[in-house]
Order: structure tokens, then sequence, then C-alpha cells
């Protein structure tokens, strides 16, 4: 377990690595080392808030176990499982905190089920001397409150749900304290569904969701290196996973800032077309193509609903809400503004047709099949991709300028057209493979050509002069674009490494001052899977033990429960983003893959090896 260490606060918020997630594939919740839950949207994801005081420490609502007098905690999850344990030592005694979303008895979490009880139960115990504790629950918003029978019913009319409270011993709202002796217990249940809980006691439904969570965990492979952090990747991703249609989001939080004081503060609880294709790659590697093919499946039915495939979509396959300005949340450290929706979702991004067919191709090679109506329209967006590459877009980190030509949304186009030509070509279906294999072999030529600046020695972000450094040119070879071991790759990734480099094994994705995104200049912290990618470059290189240092450097970054952000201040290390983030548990997985092939002899490979013989 993580050693005893005090709670340090900044501007009165506890820092976002100080956090685990609990869940149950349909919403989910952070818990501080506080033993405070700041944020938990219920009953999906993408809903309104019940609590968010990690955006606003006053306003913003939370659930709180405030113990007199707390010197240090630590925290740890039960092995192999989604339950988390808070300690919190005070000046009289030891308290300990189990936290958990109940599953349904008999879950199995490799199928696409729902598993969801919505509950939440807070098991406290004093482990050691006494405690004096206070019991607070304060939705955001506010809530009309009642007493029913021996539970408490919180009507929260912002987020248009009931929360139902039942305690033992019993507790009064909206605040209550209590003092407990060493081996006693407050068991606190809050649910929001009309059904009864399943379980007759707290006791059974914790012991029944460990099973469930270990049970689907023995799926993961262990023959990897920092297979640790391998097994805590697969099973943050499966808490990001909407069990019932395998959706997968990007993070469960938003608006937490990529630089403090500034205004990059997005809205993550969504689910991206982009992320599909590394994610699936990720989990078939490690033993979980359930959930690889889940993720495939809701990733083609919700992009050809529409004519035009979106960004991104909530769990639904349905465009997310416009994106809006919430004035009354003072933002994480006062990092305004906070923003509920994602604007990305109507802005043109050539990549996706990319995606969209190297998730098909994924599909196909692990046993999908597509009717006649779906390859037609797969083989419409290779031929929109043979022609959308020339003009601009807002690329891959989805600036908020008027475009460019961007290096990796011609790269993607050219993912396209390939996949494209291969499934014809493999499945004998309809379309001119040999136009399409043409067209994906210039487009190569073109983006070696054009996009390579003599004078850095390097690739640049966009097509064309003037373009500067952008560390998403470390994934054309993870999408067998431009092989790793390409001269004009090596001298990029060297390049990249020595411009964007922050230090600690980090990057920056690319430098505002430089690179125009619509921001201001603002600047923002490393990107993380950046770095990841960079570790594959160097495995591709036959780098190995470069790579496999860079590799130990990243994983040290990862907090006391294994748990990465989307950014890293590579001044003091801190988090920055939204937390924890799924693209970066996906690099981890997938570099970890890659080294332990490369540490075997074998040769890495970069991207899905089926049919690419």
């Amino acid at each position: 377990m993580q050693p005893w260490q005090p709670l340090t606060r900044r501007e009165g918020y506890l820092p976002i690595e100080d956090h685990g997630l609990i869940g149950d594939g349909r919403g989910c919740a952070l818990v501080g080392r506080d033993a405070e839950i700041s944020f938990m949207c219920v009953p999906r994801f993408d809903r309104d808030p019940v609590f968010c005081s990690l955006l606003d420490r006053r306003d913003g609502g939370g659930f709180m176990l405030s113990p007199d007098g707390v010197r240090e905690s630590r925290q740890r999850y039960v092995d192999d499982t989604a339950v988390l344990i808070t300690e919190l030592r005070t000046d009289t005694g030891v308290l300990q905190v189990t936290d958990a979303f109940v599953l349904r008895p008999g879950a199995r979490l490799e199928e696409d089920a729902p598993a969801a009880v919505g509950e939440l139960i807070r098991q406290v115990r004093v482990v050691e001397g006494e405690v004096t504790l206070r019991v607070c629950l304060e939705p955001r918003g506010g809530a009309r409150i009642r007493r029913r029978g021996e539970h408490w019913i919180l009507d929260c009319v912002r987020q248009g749900i009931s929360l139902r409270l039942w305690s033992s011993p019993p507790v009064t709202l909206p605040a209550d304290g209590l003092t407990l002796h060493a081996g006693q217990e407050l068991t606190l249940r809050l649910g929001w569904e009309e059904s009864p809980s399943p379980y007759p006691s707290v006791e059974t439904g914790l012991e029944s969701t460990v099973r469930a969570w270990k049970r689907w965990a023995a799926f993961v492979v262990d023959d990897v290196p920092r297979s640790d952090l391998v097994r805590r990747s697969a099973l943050t991703l499966k808490l990001l996973d909407h069990f019932e249609n395998g959706a997968i989001i990007a993070a469960p939080t938003s608006s937490l800032p990529e630089y403090i004081g500034g205004t990059r503060n997005w809205d993550y609880r969504y689910s991206w077309i982009r992320d599909a294709a590394y994610t699936v790659f990720a989990l078939r590697r490690i033993g979980l193509p359930s959930e690889a093919g889940g993720f495939l499946q809701w990733a083609l039915e919700a992009a050809r609903h529409n004519h035009q495939p979106r960004v991104l979509y909530d769990v639904d396959g349905e465009a997310p809400p416009p994106e809006v300005v919430d004035d009354g949340l003072e933002g994480y450290r006062r990092s305004a503004p906070v923003r509920w929706g994602n604007a990305a979702v109507e802005q043109t991004q050539h990549d996706v047709y990319g995606e969209i067919l190297d998730c098909a191709f994924q599909w196909a090679a692990t046993g999908g099949t597509f009717d006649a109506t779906l390859w037609d329209w797969l083989a419409g967006l290779a031929g929109r991709a043979e022609h959308a590459w020339r003009s601009p877009d807002h690329g891959i980190w989805e600036v908020r300028t008027s475009g460019r030509p961007f290096t990796y949304s011609a790269a993607m186009c050219q993912v396209a057209l390939d996949r494209a030509a291969r499934l014809a070509r493999r499945l004998k279906l309809p379309g001119d493979a040999d136009h399409w294999a043409r067209e994906a072999g210039q487009l190569t030529e073109r983006i070696l050509r054009h996009a390579w600046n003599e004078q850095t020695r390097s690739l640049t972000e966009h097509l064309g002069e003037g373009g500067a450094l952008d560390a998403s040119l470390l994934a054309l070879p993870l999408r067998r674009v431009v092989p790793a071991d390409h001269p004009r790759m090596v001298a990029t990734c060297r390049a990249i490494t020595e411009q964007l480099g922050a230090g600690r094994g980090l990057l920056y994705r690319y430098l505002p001052e430089r690179s125009p995104d619509g921001m201001d200049h603002q600047p923002e912290g490393a990107f993380l899977l950046c770095s990841f990618w960079l570790v594959d470059n160097l495995t591709g290189q036959g780098k190995i033990e470069q790579a496999g240092e860079l590799f130990e450097r990243l994983c040290s970054h990862a907090n006391h429960l294994g748990l990465l952000p989307e950014q890293i201040d590579p001044s003091d290390g801190t988090y920055l983003g939204n937390y924890p983030q799924a693209i970066s548990h996906v690099g981890l997985i997938s570099s970890a893959v890659t080294q332990a092939r490369a540490t075997r002899g074998v040769r890495p490979d970069l991207s899905t090896a089926a049919w690419f013989a």
C-alpha cells in the first residue's frame, strides 16, 4: 500500500492525482484521498454531475466523510478490482473507507450486458482508536430532502434524479456527526434507480462486486513489462466502458485544465472515433477481444448513421449536446471556464475516414463481416478520403482556428485508402482495390516530400511550407503509413525529442507559439500519449534499451493507484487535463506489449499484424 502522506491542497483543491476512480459501466465517480466524492455522474457518464466540488469547492457539491483532526491518508484498490480503499489517520485513530459502485449478482463483465445496480456503497470502519466523523451529502444545486421510512430521499431538481440514502447506524441530513470506536462501522448506501437493491447487505454486495471484477481481470495477460500497470490500465479502460453497447469514453471528467489558470478546459465524457482503433488494438493484444469487438461494433454503428461521420459521439452514438460555458462554477483551482458538451463535434477532421476504415479492418480481421450496405458506405469513405486530404481541416488536436492541411490528417486518409484496398482484396469485395492501393502509395510519397522541412530535417505538422513540429507525426509508423526506421521518420523522432522534449521523458504535442491553435498561445502540459508513441518508434528503430528506459520513466508518472492523466506539468510532475485519460492508458498498454515482443526477439508490431503479410 502507498505510504501515509499528508493531505495537501492548492487554492483549496486536492491535486488531481490524489483521486481514484470507481464505476459500474454506466456512471462513475472520483474519490479523493480525503475520502470525498468530488465528481460523480449518474446514471450515465455524460449526465449533469450530482457532485462536482472538484470544479468548485464551495458550490460544486460533494459527498464528504470528514474526520476530525486528519493528519495523513493513503489509498489503494482491492487487487484486480475497481473497489477502492481510503485510509485516514487522525489525531485519535485510523479510519478506513471502502467505496464501490455495486455490480449485479453474477455479473460477467466480459459480456456486453448491463451490470449496474445503480448504487454506491461507502463502508466506513475504525481500525484503531476512535474517530469523530461528519457525514455531509450535498448535491450540486441543492436538493429537497425528505425522510421515507428507513432512508432519506434527495430530489435533485437540477440533475432530474432522486437519490436515496440508507445508513447504519442512522445519520441525519444534510449533515451529521458521530464518534466511532475501534471495530465499529458506518455503512452508507446511495442509490439512484427505482428498483430495490438485489443484495440483503452491504457485505454481500461488496463480495459479489469484488468477484466480478477479479473474474474479468483474470483475462488480462501478464507476460508484459509492468504487468501491474497494464492490468490497472485495463481495469481503468473497463471503468470507462459503457458495458451495454461497448462505447468507451475519453475520460470521466470535464474541464480539468491543461494549464492552471488557462482556458484549455474541455468536456471529455464522450467517445472519439479517433481513439477507437488505438483502444481496440491495445485491448486485443492483452487478451480482451470481447471489449475490442464491442467497441468496434459500436464505432461502426455510430459512424454509419451519419452521411458525414462525426469526430465524437455520446455513448448512444448520437451527437453530444452543444458546448456551453457554466458560469456557476469557478473551475478547478479557479481555472475557468467550465464547459459541458464539446464543440469539436462540428469540426472538419479528415482523419476520421482512416479511423473508421482501420476499425473496419480490425473488425474483419477478427471475424466480423460486412453487409452490402455497410461495405458501400465504407467504400464511399475511401473515395472521399482520396480527395479530402487536399483541403484544410482542424486536425487531431482539434485546433480552434481556420484549419490547415495537417500531415496527420493526410496520413489517415492514406490509411483509409490502404485499408479499403486490403479489405476488398482479402474479402473479394466490390471496388477498385488497385486504384485505392496506388493512391495510398502516392499519398505516402506526397507526405514524405511535401511535409518534409529540409532546414529542420524533419517532417512537419502540415503539408507545404511553414509547418512546425508536431508529436502526432510519431503515430505514422503505428498506423503503417511510414516505417519507424525510414530515414525521414528517424530524423523526425530526433527533432521531436530535441525540440518538443519537456524533460523526464515527456513531450509537448506542439508549441502553441509556432503552431497556432486559436487559444492565444496559452501554454499546456506535456501530453503523455506522445511519449508512449516515442517508445514504440524507438522500439521499431531497434533502439530497444533506450525504448525500455523511456518506458520505465513514463511508468513512474503513474500515481499511487496506477492511474494516468492526459497531461503532466513537467515542472513538478503534477497532473493536468481530464483524468484518468483513456488514451494514456492505451499508450501504456501498447508500449508494454511492444516492449515484450522486442525483449523476446520478436519483430515489434506497431499496428495490427492481421492481413499485412
